[in-house]
């Protein structure tokens, strides 16, 4: 009987840690915008539903990423000037633990200032890449222990809107991607750091024949994992490409992201694994399927479908059956994943301009507005809008999901939204 006993409550304990992830980067646990926890808010307002809200100095496109207690941010002091600073939060109150200064002389462009690269974190050391190109590490005390200068060291970045992207951490590296055109000849690349020491392993040009701002990318690089094979998957240029992780060594090229050659088709919304295929959007369409195990170009052979109706900002999310695109005027689209036939859409959110990615979570779909509306809208094969939550605030960042609660980043505050953290 004792044994029994224990067995339950590990099988309880083991369940409830399932449950409860932490959002070490942009696109979550998972890579793609999902995760497994259950039981999340559903409605809300500035003062309902709050657990707290701590008040931000100016607008980020700049993700929260969460780890147990801790919650971490890349914050401009200023909308236009001031300082790129990081934050660390305590999760459980709202309150700033620490503050540590990233990089000097930040500006904003149109909507997004130096800040808009998300942090990311392995739960012992937390990075924070900015527009400006200063890329430094800390531990969880903030405790600096490397930073580098990636214009200084490789040339000044030239994106037509500034730099955006955000790293992605795996196993003992980060993989930072510059690709630009616009106003710059120097050519694109990839690159891959030691995560402990912030040297670089490997370097690769990308080149593209995608001409004037096309060659811009504000795209965040994804994981693809197929058999026992990874590969590092990058969109931008009018091109997708598949890297070894160990060399940076292109491994396959699929061209047809600009079938027409458009000189202004810069690439936003990053790309996605998804019910076995690589999802890559585009300036809006073609968004392409993409199969992998191809080698070299596979434009002809391994494109499984394409749809003419993409989200160009927002990065879409999927189920792993369906596929759900919200494109930057609210316009909702959900297809299936493996066949790319609309399942339903268009279906249309409060009109808005949309900036947000959406995020996946509980058998919902969480996605902010520009004016600072949060729509809930039902995962499957239905279109049913549950809720909409106003704060009244701009906001560009995506939801992040940790521990029962959502952390919603607007350009005045940071809300914690839900009663409390869950406990195992």
């Amino acid at each position: 009987m004792h044994r029994a006993k224990l067995s339950l409550l590990f099988g309880v304990l083991a369940m409830a840690g399932v449950s409860a992830d932490n959002w070490p980067q942009w696109r979550g646990p998972q890579l793609n915008g999902t995760t497994g926890e259950k039981g999340l808010p559903v409605t809300w307002s500035p003062t309902e539903n709050i657990a707290w809200k701590l008040p931000m100095p100016s607008r980020s496109g700049a993700t929260p990423i969460v780890w147990n207690d801790r919650v971490f941010l890349s914050v401009a002091t200023q909308d236009k000037g001031g300082e790129v600073e990081l934050w660390s939060v305590d999760r459980a109150g709202g309150t700033v633990q620490w503050k540590r200064p990233i990089a000097s002389g930040n500006y904003r462009i149109n909507k997004q200032n130096m800040s808009s690269p998300s942090p990311v974190t392995d739960g012992t050391n937390v990075w924070v890449m900015t527009g400006l190109g200063i890329l430094k590490a800390f531990d969880f005390s903030g405790k600096e222990f490397w930073t580098r200068d990636i214009q200084k060291d490789y040339g000044t970045f030239g994106l037509n809107w500034g730099y955006g992207s955000s790293p992605l951490l795996h196993q003992d590296a980060l993989y930072v991607q510059v690709f630009h055109g616009m106003k710059t000849d120097d050519p694109s690349y990839l690159m891959k750091l030691d995560k402990k020491t912030g040297k670089t392993i490997w370097r690769t040009e990308r080149p593209t024949k995608a001409i004037q701002e096309s060659p811009d990318a504000y795209t965040t690089p994804a994981l693809l994992r197929h058999g026992t094979v990874t590969e590092i998957v990058t969109t931008g240029g009018d091109t997708v490409t598949g890297h070894d992780p160990a060399s940076g060594k292109e491994l396959w090229r699929v061209e047809g992201l600009n079938p027409d050659k458009d000189p202004w088709y810069r690439i936003i919304a990053s790309p996605l694994v998804a019910g076995g295929l690589v999802i890559a959007p585009t300036r809006v369409r073609p968004m392409l399927a993409i199969r992998p195990g191809g080698r070299g170009d596979v434009t002809t052979t391994h494109v499984a479908w394409s749809f003419a109706r993409g989200p160009d900002v927002p990065t879409p999310v999927s189920d792993g059956t369906l596929l759900y695109t919200v494109d930057d005027r609210g316009i909702v689209h959900a297809l299936d994943v493996r066949t790319g036939a609309v399942v339903y859409g268009p279906e249309r959110l409060k009109p808005a301009i949309y900036s947000a990615s959406p995020t996946l979570a509980d058998g919902k779909i969480y996605v902010t507005n520009e004016d600072g509306l949060t729509s809930v809208f039902r995962a499957g094969p239905k279109f049913e809008v549950l809720a909409e939550n106003a704060s009244g605030e701009y906001t560009l960042s995506t939801i992040a999901v940790s521990n029962g609660q959502l952390f919603l980043r607007t350009e005045k505050h940071l809300y914690a939204i839900g009663s409390k953290p869950q406990t195992e």
